[in-house]
């Protein structure tokens, strides 16, 4: 398999903590970058890339990611596989739950996205991240749905694996 960046932002902890479970699965194949010390340059070096967000407030990116986002306009992502994973709480936010991975989305949908899931078992109203009735990524609610987490990222993550390998 080709060496993955995950490039992550994370203000509460939250996001890393997931990042740092995905890496279990992924062992020396995978690049842990916060997007806060990272460039384009550093993007633009992987084939296969996974962006991780939580989303704040009402639906928008974490700050480290609100800071790069423009960045990601001066990328070529037409050759790369792309996955996303975001983070957010679908009880307290439930009409912005997970916005930030599809404003992510929006940045990288000319590449091939891979790792999409099902809303089944998330109760909200509206989600950015949400397209043709498929989350376009990995979605974790930490909030109120912590107990789902593992299974969730170990069902994702063998998806995945699978499609970065094809």
């Amino acid at each position: 398999m080709k060496k993955i960046g995950l490039f992550y932002g994370s203000d509460t902890d939250n996001t890393e903590n997931v990042v740092e479970k995905l890496k279990t699965f992924f062992g020396d194949d995978l690049d842990l970058i916060d997007i806060s010390n990272s460039n384009i340059e550093q993007i633009k070096s992987y084939d296969h890339i996974i962006f991780a967000t939580p989303t704040w407030g009402d639906g928008d990116l974490q700050s480290d990611w609100e800071s790069f986002e423009d960045n990601l306009d001066e990328i070529d992502f037409s050759t790369k596989k792309i996955a996303l994973v975001g983070l957010g709480d679908q009880d307290s936010y439930s009409d912005t739950f997970c916005d930030a991975v599809g404003i992510l989305y929006e940045k990288v949908k000319n590449g091939k996205v891979i790792g999409k899931t099902s809303p089944e078992g998330y109760d909200f109203e509206e989600s950015k991240a949400l397209i043709d009735d498929e989350f376009v990524g990995l979605i974790i609610d930490e909030m109120n749905q912590d107990e789902l987490t593992d299974q969730r990222i170990e069902n994702w993550v063998q998806q995945i694996k699978q499609e970065f390998e094809n």
